[in-house]
């Protein structure tokens, strides 16, 4: 299986899935004399563990994790860091009744006709399990980030029909749904709970705003800076579609609304999103996602069977109603590994062009 690597500098490798022995990750690039430890890294893994509370999964995993490698003495070393989580409580036995039926939503279907082989307990590989490495990974991101000055935080701004309207981002972490709106929060558990009590998910729209980011980070063409956040965001499990600054509203919109106007003093507006030609403008990066709502459902539909027979399937287990306040993490760690991986990659070329 390919594909298992993200970056080209600073890259993370993540391998396990979701009821095997352990998941975790490789990174390789990471600068040396970085503070790291595995407290910094649990404090992120805590915001995306299962068992957080009534509107994710009841899977009661600590995801405790221990670095392996490439840290002495509270620092990096310049060498690959190694973490690892191991599974602990899987429930295997659950996915006994789905072993030879491929689930309508799931990755069953196309896995087996890839690789003739498939992991049926939890999706395996294909789990959202697998976001333990990229979150990890991102961490060290983070903290190398942090010392360019450069923050991300991620928060949730629709769930269903309800819609965030104000941003306090000191309210993030404040609320099971790691919305930025104490006023819509309530709707927003409400609407989660109702479909978790029919047996069913809802989806939710999350966004991200990168702060920090200098101008000139991102290529032109193939390797924009806003194209390669696209892509690592759309690598998430669930996530079906991204827009950067007004986005999809721009449909709605003339050239002379769009043009992001500049003075002596800066830009007026932000409709880009925070790049300009897919290089890096200086203003904050804002993107949002939209992530679908879970497939794994007690509802019954249709599906079929591994020898084509059509079948109703009901997938039992411990499933998130919304998968929103858990990816937010997730999405915070993609960005922070596609942003410093640019960042030395300009660093790169400058060193090389200066001998």
């Amino acid at each position: 299986m390919a594909g298992n690597t993200f970056g080209n500098i600073f890259t993370i490798t993540t391998f396990g899935e979701s009821h095997g022995k352990a998941v975790g990750v490789v990174i390789d690039g990471c600068p040396p004399n970085i503070e790291l430890s595995t407290e910094y890294v649990q404090k992120e893994l805590d915001r995306r563990r299962p068992g957080q509370s009534e509107v994710s999964t009841p899977r009661d995993e600590s995801d405790t994790v221990d670095i392996y490698s490439g840290v002495f003495e509270g620092r990096t070393t310049g060498t690959p860091v190694m973490m690892m989580v191991f599974n602990k409580n899987q429930m295997s036995k659950d996915y006994d009744a789905v072993k030879n039926l491929f689930r309508p939503g799931h990755a069953d279907f196309t896995y087996f006709s890839k690789y003739g082989i498939r992991d049926h307990r939890g999706g395996g590989r294909s789990s959202a399990r697998e976001t333990i490495g990229r979150v990890c990974g991102g961490a060290v991101a983070k903290a190398v980030l942090s010392q360019l000055g450069i923050s991300i935080t991620g928060y949730v701004i629709q769930v269903g029909p309800h819609k965030a309207v104000k941003k306090d981002f000191d309210y993030i972490e404040k609320n099971i749904i790691r919305t930025c709106d104490p006023d819509a929060v309530q709707a927003m558990t409400d609407y989660i709970l109702d479909a978790k009590q029919d047996g069913d998910s809802v989806g939710a729209i999350v966004e991200v705003t990168v702060k920090g980011v200098p101008v000139g980070v991102g290529e032109p063409v193939f390797d924009r800076l806003n194209a390669n956040l696209a892509k690592a965001i759309m690598s998430i499990p669930a996530v079906k579609g991204i827009e950067f600054g007004s986005g999809f509203q721009a449909a709605l919109m003339r050239g002379s609304e769009h043009n992001d106007e500049v003075t002596k003093y800066g830009f007026l507006s932000n409709n880009a999103g925070g790049t300009l030609g897919g290089i890096a403008s200086g203003q904050d990066i804002v993107f949002r996602f939209v992530v679908k709502p879970a497939s794994s459902i007690t509802v019954p539909k249709q599906g079929i069977d591994l020898y084509g027979n059509e079948k109703t399937i009901i997938t039992e287990g411990r499933h998130d109603p919304c998968v929103a306040p858990r990816v937010v993490p997730v999405a915070e760690a993609m960005s922070a590994v596609t942003v410093l991986d640019l960042i030395m990659s300009d660093r790169a070329v400058a060193k090389f062009f200066t001998k």
